[in-house]
């Protein structure tokens, strides 16, 4: 199918556009048209999964000329890493909209309005091959959640809002500097202006340039992780976001920064990427972040700021494999991005659910919800073990992977590692106890157990889990070569010194016989 990637890319905007046609006097004509186009937007990116050719690089490639006097290009394409981004992407897109059926009943129109705005803003991330449109939809994404938080969210919405929009504008700020920084390079080698990513591929910049580059990047996309001690916008984000609000940011926004470590920082700078003093540094705020996640979580009365600072934990797990700089470390992030945007994203909607019901946080308020919700009590016995890496679960693949590739460099990362998922399984466990088990509070015993929309919302994620759980070969299988190409790119020779199977030469015959 022709420019599939395009039609994946701009459906939601397509159905935006004609939602701002339907009355906002018939809310139901709004919800409806909103949860339907979601659902177009996931169908029509499935055919991406079908026909991707883990073989290959770069598919589904659409280039058109955009600003030339700048060098800047529509250029958008997906591998492996971009596709698995993608399709987390699409589902939670479609799984927040549906989220927000009975949960919002003011200002539907542009409040799903900017959910779709949101959805074309991330895609666009993920596919862009032009750094000037990554750009564009990198800050695209700021001003719908911006609004999301700062008019659907709770008592401080204000504070909240601005908070992530003062950070997150700091960093965008910064790493745009760095790009331009790029861009000068390139010209000054070539004299030709381009903001293509392939092109700058091939401009040598000396380490000093690259310390500068990676830094300035380092701060937009440690920002967006959130990475220790630039967290601190997340968990007010968090809190005071509606449901849907919290599961698109934590599943798919945070993984924004992890992707540009991944496809820029690595790959544009090798020389700064494996310097000791920056991977000391980035693997010091990542083992940080892992423990004072899980002991801040620990400490939290509110159930949704725990989960929240739940993600910091998790989010160090990612950025501890990247900076392993090895093909375990790498591909074991990727997956456990991809984990960390189902295990939480149910989490978050469990809160949803019994904020809806309860319309209190406070995790003293519950208790003894098994004898009145055994199926949501089933559903978030799922989600922890997910999320505390439980075999044979999503999470226990992805944590396995990294603390492998960690172990691979020095013993006392995964040391560290190890120490965060015991924390992690601790606050999961005791907030299973503390809300689930024991005598129910009164206040608690005519609640509803999960209904068929809200079974919906968690039947496709559980799915997922245990796929991932139980099969993990496709998922390794759909990044060799994307994570093959990163480590060679960042340590020369390293499949050769360690005497593995290099993937981008075993499927160099078949690459060259298909053309």
């Amino acid at each position: 199918m022709d420019h599939i990637l395009s039609i994946v890319l701009f459906t939601p905007l397509a159905g935006l556009l004609v939602l701002l046609f339907l009355p906002s006097s018939k809310p139901l004509a709004v919800k409806l048209w909103a949860n339907a186009i979601s659902f177009v937007g996931f169908v029509v990116s499935l055919p991406l999964v079908f026909k991707f050719d883990h073989t290959r690089d770069f598919q589904f490639v659409d280039k058109a000329s955009w600003i030339p006097t700048l060098g800047a290009s529509y250029h958008i394409g997906i591998d492996g890493l971009g596709l698995l981004l993608v399709m987390l992407t699409t589902l939670l897109g479609f799984i927040s909209i549906l989220s927000s059926w009975s949960a919002v009943h003011e200002r539907l129109k542009e409040y799903y309005a900017f959910f779709l705005l949101l959805q074309t803003g991330m895609l666009g991330v993920f596919m862009a091959l032009d750094f000037l449109l990554f750009f564009v939809f990198w800050e695209t994404v700021l001003v719908p959640m911006y609004f999301i938080i700062g008019i659907w969210g709770g008592p401080r919405r204000g504070y909240a809002a601005i908070k992530f929009m003062i950070y997150t504008l700091i960093g965008s700020v910064l790493m745009l500097l760095g790009i331009l920084m790029l861009y000068r390079e390139h010209y000054f080698q070539f004299q030709v202006y381009s903001f293509d990513i392939a092109d700058l591929m091939r401009t040598q910049l000396s380490p000093g340039v690259q310390w500068w580059v990676f830094w300035a990047f380092f701060v937009g996309f440690a920002v967006k992780v959130p990475m220790w001690p630039f967290h601190t916008w997340l968990p007010d984000a968090h809190v005071e976001a509606p449901t849907a609000g919290s599961v698109i940011l934590a599943s798919v926004l945070l993984k924004m920064g992890t992707y540009g470590f991944l496809r820029f920082s690595l790959p544009l700078l090798p020389a700064a990427a494996r310097n000791t003093t920056i991977v000391s540094v980035m693997v010091f705020l990542s083992i940080v972040g892992i423990v004072y996640g899980a002991l801040a979580s620990l400490m939290q009365k509110d159930w949704k700021k725990l989960v929240a600072y739940s993600s910091v934990s998790h989010l160090g797990f990612c950025t501890l494999g990247i900076f392993a700089l090895n093909p375990a470390g790498i591909s074991g992030s990727i997956i456990q991005q991809i984990n960390h945007g189902i295990s939480t994203g149910m989490l978050f909607l469990i809160v949803g659910v019994v904020y809806e019901r309860r319309h209190t946080r406070e995790i003293a308020e519950y208790g003894g919800l098994l004898k009145v919700m055994p199926i949501f009590t089933l559903v978030f016995g799922i989600a922890a073990l997910s999320s505390m890496g439980m075999p044979p679960l999503n999470g226990f693949i992805g944590e396995l992977t990294i603390l492998g590739g960690a172990y691979q460099e020095k013993i006392m990362w995964a040391f560290w590692g190890a120490v965060g998922i015991a924390l992690g399984a601790a606050y999961l466990l005791w907030l299973f106890q503390r809300t689930m088990l024991g005598e129910v509070k009164e206040k608690n015993r005519t609640l509803q157990d999960l209904n068929w929309r809200e079974i919906a919302l968690f039947a496709p994620l559980i799915a997922w889990a245990f796929w991932i759980g139980l099969n993990p070969q496709p998922y390794f299988r759909v990044l060799e070569r994307p994570v093959a190409k990163i480590v060679e790119r960042v340590r020369p020779g390293y499949y050769a010194e360690h005497r593995l199977p290099n993937p981008l030469e075993q499927t160099a015959p078949k690459a060259q016989a298909a053309r």
